[in-house]
């Protein structure tokens, strides 16, 4: 067990051969399947895994209450990510996932390599059940 590190991230991703960034705020990155996904350190000591998916279909303002019953369905159902609808500030809609891990005590590197790899997946699965919503629309 050991203190949660943006090095463990970059490891894990590493390990993976998963294809990732870091931008100019420090953040990391990656494009899963065309979506957009980040690991973010968060909390007081930055001990809280966010990994956050930007799904890549782009939405208006007539979808959002159809996006709601989607998202309220998939949290029903699924037990992660945890999806949700986000207005931009130009009016595009689009679904974002949300995976969260507190290792405020620390973390092995197999717990957070199955933690990210289990988050990539499902935000990959959120995906396509969106694309899904996109066609039909």
């Amino acid at each position: 067990m050991q203190a949660f590190t943006k090095e463990m991230i970059t490891a894990a991703l590493d390990a993976r051969d998963f294809k990732y960034f870091e931008d100019a705020e420090g953040d990391i990155g990656g494009n899963f399947q065309g979506n957009l996904i980040y690991f973010f350190r968060i909390g007081q000591q930055q001990e809280v895994l966010q990994v956050r998916a930007m799904v890549q279909h782009i939405f208006g303002m007539d979808d959002v209450t159809r996006l709601y019953e989607f998202c309220n369905s998939w949290n029903h159902d699924q037990l992660f990510p945890k999806a949700y609808v986000h207005v931009n500030d130009d009016g595009t809609v689009l679904v974002v996932g949300e995976v969260i891990a507190d290792w405020e005590k620390g973390v092995t590197f197999e717990q957070l390599d199955q933690v990210i790899i289990a988050a990539v997946a499902t935000s990959v699965q959120l995906a396509n059940e969106v694309a899904e919503l996109r066609q039909s629309s």
